[in-house]
């Protein structure tokens, strides 16, 4: 028996034309949106930038290309000696590298223990501390106040206006849920290389640093982007512990320019907020390819 051929139906123009319309209209459209979300989020960028270059420091008659743009609010910021805008911005490098360096460290070999040991109470443990991050900092500012202050009368460096006081309670509040982000990456890596670390006679900290911390090391980059870009950004904290001009952070010393009843300085502020992005934005170039690429580098094959 031979087989009925169907017969297939072929386009006819109008119906092709009608369905290129369509196509045109929808990539318009998301033309259209994807413009739009740009604009956006770019907006408050250009404004700064706008501010940081109009010399009037007025938000009132602010444009978005000022008539005058000139460098005088970079130059009155940068060599106001009561202001000093460059020892602001080195302070918070600093704290937030020691930070950083400190926490994803310290992080790193707590994740290490709860994903890989089993001991008596790890669970209450790993709970307390999830607990423990849902409640705000701001709860804690009182307490860590009269903690700091206390603790400056035996140990100095660690008191009240101080960077190791601020760092120490930036480390609390930053290790609690990286743990629980880190310890989740762990995890994800099989056991059958620490059990063959072990069987060549391997300690555990040679097994953590020769085998598993080469791969767990985007988690780590991820860890240490958000806890310096955090760090760096935290004002509330800094502006409570941190009491005389030279031991400020950056966000502390910017809020001073808008703060003044009759010389707010916006325009300085603004030239301070472009040059204080410039350490975020070269962390971000530099990682990103440990980032993005590094997903890849650790794979483990079987």
């Amino acid at each position: 028996m031979s087989s009925l051929s169907i017969p297939q139906k072929t386009p006819t123009p109008v119906a092709g034309s009608s369905i290129r319309r369509q196509r045109r209209l929808q990539s318009v459209f998301r033309l259209i949106i994807a413009v739009f979300a740009i604009g956006f989020a770019l907006f408050p960028i250009l404004w700064i930038v706008s501010a940081a270059f109009n010399p009037t420091s007025s938000m009132a008659n602010q444009r978005l290309i000022p008539p005058n743009a000139s460098t005088a609010n970079f130059v009155k910021l940068l060599t106001n000696p009561l202001q000093p805008f460059m020892l602001w911005l080195w302070n918070s490098i600093k704290i937030a590298g020691i930070t950083t360096i400190l926490v994803v460290f310290i992080t790193a070999l707590t994740a290490y223990s709860f994903s890989r040991f089993r001991f008596r109470g790890r669970r209450s443990l790993l709970l307390t501390i999830l607990l423990i991050q849902v409640f705000p900092n701001m709860l804690a500012i009182v307490a860590l106040f009269l903690l700091l202050r206390q603790l400056g009368e035996y140990f100095p460096t660690f008191g009240l206006n101080s960077h190791g006081g601020l760092i120490l309670v930036y480390m609390g509040t930053q290790m609690g849920i990286n743990i629980w982000l880190m310890k989740g990456f762990f995890d994800s890596i099989p056991r059958d290389i620490d059990e063959s670390a072990a069987v060549d006679g391997a300690t555990h900290w040679q097994a953590f640093w020769w085998l598993i911390f080469p791969l767990v090391r985007p988690i780590l980059a991820v860890v240490g982007i958000l806890t310096f870009v955090s760090v760096f950004n935290e004002f509330i904290l800094a502006n409570v512990l941190l009491r005389s001009n030279e031991q400020f952070t950056l966000m502390v010393g910017l809020y001073l320019f808008v703060t003044q009843n009759f010389a707010q300085q916006w325009g300085v502020f603004a030239a301070g907020a472009l040059i204080g992005a410039l350490p975020i934005a070269i962390i971000y170039v530099l990682m990103q390819d440990l980032i993005v690429g590094g997903l890849t580098q650790g794979a483990v094959k079987g």
